[in-house]
């Protein structure tokens, strides 16, 4: 069974949801400009490495406490 854990849905275009596959995570980015894309990691400290490099407080409605509150909940995951 997978578990989905929706991390971030700004409306219904723009989300980040990351199922857990067994050892697999699925990171799904759901975007107006770019549509559905696809990520998987083998390990949560790649997630948060990717996750690190790819989100800037800009990409948040609500900046530097948006971007705080993705990462933590990543690191919850």
């Amino acid at each position: 069974m997978f578990t989905k854990h929706t991390v971030y849905k700004h409306d219904n275009f723009n989300m980040l949801t990351v199922e857990v596959q067994g050892k697999t995570l699925v990171v799904r980015e759901i975007s107006d400009q770019w549509g559905e894309v696809c990520h998987k990691f083998l390990s949560r400290p790649q997630l948060m490495d990717w996750a690190e490099k790819r989100f800037l407080p800009i990409d948040f409605p609500d900046g530097e406490e948006g971007l705080r509150l993705t990462m933590e909940k990543l690191k919850e995951i």
